[in-house]
């Protein structure tokens, strides 16, 4: 290397050391900055200003500011060099910006120099320094009310602080023009005005009569003085003074009969008054007292209703319905109004005996007294109900069951015995339903020295007893009475009995069971309720025993609410009793603040039970018939009512449309159409009664297999006057049981006739059949030894024919005609012959009309009054003591009859064998002869000789 050489090089390395002393410093700015910027706008004003400083300027490059650098992820701002000797710059958006997106922003800047050249080499940078911008709201959104309608109710007569409140807010992010400053209401003249904070109030009182709704118009203006893009309605509801009630109660409450059960209260609840409640209780009561004995029951005899309850036999009905074989209670005042539901009333003056054998004279123990009674407050005098005490001679009363001053008293007094030590005698309970004027249950189960007594199924115990000695040894004869006491020794009743009386029974040698009285008392209608499983724990439910009443209890009024919606009504009978049942419903409720609590008033309605189709019920049958008298005097008798239907309709009126055939007229019209529907039900009662003489014992009865009566668990009973078969069971069965009935007569010589009649019941005598009367005619049958001077003898029960030699105007026939002349052997046996081929015509022509008729004849047998005559007993009978000319007559006659009958041209036949066709071709006969044979049966014995 050369001078030259080593003098450049020394001249490099004093150039770069040189250039190493330009760019020694690093530009500074200040550490923060905050700025503003207005969205909608790009210009940020900065505090401080943003300036780059350098040490090294004035120098060129090295002393200058090329640029801004900022630090950030997504930083909308950019940073720009306004002068590169002073280092000025600014900082503007880069799009423009919204504050309701994003109200301010956070960044990092650094500034650069130029380096120690125009390539900007060893350029230097500053430090970072943050930067805060505030982005500032320009008012451009308007308020919009959170709600599209307001709606509230108020109750007139009150000023409120508050109404209701309405609110608007603004999209703005600044709370300049963000915050609502005013509401305003643009109706004018209304009552009611609004505060900055959007509460609506009233200006003055609010009255129902004149307005009962206003319509508000409300707008909102933000501190921008922007108003509401769309303004708000507002409604307001105006109710009357509110007072604490219950609220969708129907008052009238129609129930039809056997629906099931009816939702009472579906719509029902609660007005508080907006009273913060903390319980609530409510018991609702349905008022039966007016129907039947306290409610509706079924209203069979209460020996009936003892059998349906289960109760086993030795029930002994003291107070039944007046019938033939019960007839002690005719003449007693009963209460009509309640569907035949026997009640009997007693004023104090009337009384009844009730006659021997219907109970024994001394009861075996133990045994029972059931009564229904109702009693108001009466005077301080024994009012008897039921005694047995001497029938002559003396005044001692053996038992009794009296009421004395509101209590009840069972008087028993033992019967002599060889021990003369003081017994209890009288068993007193002091009950306020004596006299309450309600109707109770009373069942005294008496099992010496135990008396236990129970009311409506609840259980009392006397409260006094007090003893006597057993009575001294007579042989008067007893005599029970109900209503008051017999006085034997002045032969007339005292202590009567004033109040109402039904079902007296006394059951001897068994205690009637709980099961079987709370049966007896149970009512057939009541209150239901079926919880819903939400609500079940949150409210208590209980009932009485008749369910009659029911109480609630509860804390949540949205509960209580759904359980009382729940409740029903249920009548469980077919045929209820109609008629009005009142509703109560009585409400207490606690409040937090007991100054204030409210007070819910009673709520009142009634049930209407609507008339019940009343059944018709029919009885039908063969309603006249014959019989020969070997059946009646026969061990099996004659069955009464073979054929007998019973059939129980209802009708209805029902709407159906019918096409109008006017012109002009398309529309269809609706026309009321009656409608009969058969429907079962059970029968209580059937009873068959004599039409005429009464029975008579020593050769005639009426019978029934008494095993097919038990069998169907029904009873009967048989009297002079005819036969009575009770006990609750199916039509079907009293049908079979009836089939069965037979008469019997052992004696029918002075025997024509016979008419019976047959009544069946329902409901005690509620629904009453048709009277169905059956006729029976005894054939009497002649006797060849009794008549062996007549040719043939005349059947019984045919019309008088017209010749003067035949009399039949008694039961016995008396030939006139004596034989004066013995006929020779050669007559009889022509006679015989004649009559022989007669015979066997007469036979031939009933065959065939028989096979001809056999189709009408199924018909006819049907006919309710058509006769069925029995000739089976009925013969030809020759005399043979006829004159030979009076015979060769007769020859003649029967020849043409033959030829008459091969012609067909005679339709009536002369033998007792031909007695159904001839019934059966009674149509044709009317044509013929002109004349009616439903009632009776003529006999063509045209071709009769004697």
């Amino acid at each position: 290397m050369g001078i030259r050489g080593a003098v450049g090089l020394l001249l490099g390395l004093l150039c770069a050391v040189e250039a190493a002393k330009v760019n020694k410093h690093k530009p500074w700015i200040e550490t923060t900055y905050h700025g503003i910027v207005t969205e909608n706008d790009d210009k940020v004003l900065l505090d401080p200003p943003l300036i780059a400083l350098d040490k090294d300027a004035p120098l060129r490059y090295a002393g200058e500011i090329c640029g801004f650098r900022i630090h950030g992820q997504n930083v909308p701002f950019e940073a720009v060099v306004l002068d590169k000797s002073t280092g000025e710059g600014v900082i503007r958006a880069k799009d423009k910006l919204d504050c309701e997106l994003q109200k301010e922003h956070t960044f990092t800047i650094q500034a650069y120099d130029c380096g120690e050249g125009p390539e900007g080499d060893n350029m230097k940078k500053s430090h970072k320094a943050t930067v805060h911008i505030r982005v500032n709201d320009v008012n451009e959104y308007s308020p919009v009310f959170k709600e599209k309608s307001y709606k509230t109710t108020v109750i007139e007569g009150k000023k409120y602080d508050s109404i209701l409140k309405v609110e608007a807010v603004d999209a703005d992010c600044s709370f300049q023009f963000s915050q609502i400053c005013s509401y305003e209401i643009v109706t004018p003249d209304v009552p009611f005005s609004i505060d900055k904070d959007g509460n609506i109030k009233n200006t003055e009182k609010l009255n129902y009569s004149k307005d009962r709704m206003y319509k508000l118009t409300v707008t909102a203006y933000d501190c921008g003085k922007n108003r509401a893009s769309e303004d708000v309605l507002v409604k307001i509801n105006i109710k009357p003074t509110c007072k604490p009630s219950w609220q969708g109660f129907n008052k009238r409450i129609e129930y039809e009969p056997g629906t099931g059960s009816l939702a009472l209260f579906p719509s029902m609840h609660l007005e508080t008054c907006e009273e913060p409640i903390t319980s609530i209780q409510a018991s609702i009561m349905l008022e039966t007292n007016h129907i039947g004995k306290g409610c509706d029951r079924d209203t069979y005899s209460e020996k009936s209703l003892h059998k349906l309850c289960g109760a086993s036999t030795g029930t002994v009905e003291l107070l039944p319905a007046p019938s033939t074989s019960a007839n002690w209670t005719v003449g007693l005042p009963t209460d009509n109004g309640h569907d035949s539901d026997q009640v009997f009333e007693f004023n104090g003056t009337q009384a009844i005996k009730v006659p021997e054998g219907v109970v024994s004279t001394t009861l075996k123990e133990p045994f029972t007294i059931s009564v229904w009674m109702r009693h108001g407050p009466g005077s301080r005098e024994k009012e008897t109900i039921l005694c047995n005490s001497d029938k002559t001679e003396m005044n001692r009363h053996h038992y009794s069951l009296y009421v004395h001053n509101c209590r009840l008293v069972l008087l028993l007094r033992q019967e002599p015995t060889e021990s003369e030590n003081y017994k209890p005698a009288e068993f007193h309970w002091k009950l306020d339903q004596v006299c309450d004027k309600e109707w109770h249950h009373y069942v005294l189960n008496i099992e010496f020295p135990a008396v236990i007594l129970f009311v409506d199924g609840a259980t009392f115990e006397p409260f006094l007893v007090t003893e006597d000695y057993p009575l001294h040894a007579s042989k008067i004869e007893t005599q029970l009475t109900i209503g008051a006491c017999w006085q034997g020794g002045s032969a007339r009743m005292t202590q009567y009995f004033r109040g109402n009386l039904a079902g007296l029974m006394i059951r001897s040698g068994k205690l009637e069971n709980k099961k079987v009285i709370d049966c007896l008392y149970t009512c057939k209608e009541g209150l239901d309720v079926q919880l819903p499983e939400e609500v079940a724990s949150a409210v208590k439910v209980e009932f009485n025993p008749n369910q009659s009443s029911l109480s609630l209890e509860g804390d949540d009024i949205e509960s209580f609410e759904k359980v009382m919606q729940h409740i029903s009504y249920l009548n469980s009978r077919q045929f209820p009793t109609p008629g009005i049942r009142h509703l109560r419903v009585t409400t207490t409720v606690k409040c937090f603040n007991e100054e204030t609590c409210i007070s819910v008033p009673d709520s009142e309605g009634y049930v209407m039970v609507l008339q019940p189709e009343e059944p018709k019920i029919s009885l039908s049958g063969i309603d006249h018939f014959a019989r020969g008298a070997a059946e009646f005097e026969s061990t099996e008798g004659v069955t009464l009512f073979p054929e007998l239907r019973i059939v129980s309709t209802i009708t209805r009126e029902v709407e159906v449309e019918a096409e109008t055939e006017a012109e002009g007229e398309d529309d269809p019209t609706v026309q009321e159409t009656v409608v009969s529907e058969e429907i079962m039900h059970n029968l209580d009662t059937c009873e068959v009664t004599v039409v005429g003489d009464d029975l008579n014992g020593d050769h005639e009865s009426l019978e029934v297999d008494l095993a097919q009566i038990q069998q169907r668990t029904l009873e009967m009973s048989s009297s002079n006057v005819g036969m009575v078969i009770t006990g609750v069971n199916t039509m079907a069965n009293y049908e079979q049981v009836l089939h069965l009935i037979r008469y019997r007569n052992w004696h029918t010589e002075a025997l024509f006739d016979r008419k019976f009649k047959l009544v069946c019941s329902e409901l005690n005598g509620r629904y009453i059949s048709n009277e169905f009367k059956v006729e029976v005619n005894v054939i009497h049958t002649a006797n060849p030894m009794d008549h062996a001077n007549n040719a043939m003898v005349q059947p019984q029960f045919i019309n008088q024919v017209q010749h003067a030699s035949v009399d039949l105007s008694g039961h016995n026939l008396v030939n006139t005609h004596q034989a004066s002349v013995v006929p020779s052997a050669a007559t009889i046996v022509i006679v015989v012959c004649v009559s022989f081929l007669v015979f066997m015509i007469i036979l031939g022509v009933f065959r065939i009309r028989a096979a001809h008729q056999s189709t009408m004849r199924d018909q006819e047998n049907g006919k309710e009054n058509e006769m069925d005559w029995d000739d089976s007993a009925l013969t030809i009978t020759v005399n043979p003591m006829e004159t030979y000319e009076d015979q060769h007559s007769s020859e003649e006659e029967g020849d043409e009859e033959e030829e008459e009958s091969e012609d067909g041209e005679e339709e009536d036949d002369i033998t007792s064998a031909e007695s159904d066709s001839s019934e059966d071709e009674g149509g044709e006969q009317e044509d013929q002869q002109g004349s009616s044979r439903q009632q009776q049966l003529e006999w063509d014995d045209s071709t009769l000789n004697y």
